[in-house]
């Protein structure tokens, strides 16, 4: 982990954060994004690089006053088990905890991974704004497999690298 570093996105990452997107996409690993969403949601968005090559990225995005969503996390392939999920999962943590959200959900494929950093599962029932927001647009609504994991923000906010 040592030679990873994790920072904020820039609009000229977008082309490689498309392509590591687009192949967990066509796996059914995660929902595609659009090129224009990644522009809209740029400040969203951590990336990890490795010798100055973008390995990695993932996004706090705020739902409501008090909630938000760890989304489209994903490293290349060839660098998972090796700690630069969880630090991007830790940066937007730090970022919550920086906004003020109480509660930071995801919904995702691997709840092993998530609950590794303190979150936990509940029913997407929980979760009206984001179901309402983008699940029912999703391909997959209402037959949704995805588990919701939720993390509490506890502390003072973080300082956000």
């Amino acid at each position: 982990m040592n030679e990873i570093t994790i920072e904020r996105a820039r609009l000229n990452d977008v082309e490689a954060m498309k392509k590591i997107l687009d192949d967990y996409a066509a796996s059914g690993d995660l929902l595609a994004r659009s090129r224009l969403s990644l522009y809209e949601c740029i400040r969203d968005f951590f990336v990890a690089r490795r010798a100055g090559v973008l390995v990695g990225l993932g996004a706090l995005h705020v739902c409501w006053t008090d909630l938000g969503e760890v989304r489209s996390l994903a490293v290349q392939r060839e660098l998972q088990g090796g700690g630069v999920g969880r630090a991007l999962v830790e940066s937007c943590l730090a970022d919550a905890a920086a906004l003020g959200l109480r509660q930071v959900f995801s919904l995702t494929y691997r709840p092993g991974f998530f609950r590794k950093l303190g979150f936990h599962e509940v029913d997407k029932a929980q979760l009206p704004h984001k179901v309402w927001q983008d699940c029912v647009n999703c391909s997959k609504f209402p037959d949704c497999d995805e588990v919701a994991m939720l993390h509490e923000v506890t502390g003072e906010p973080a300082e956000v690298r």
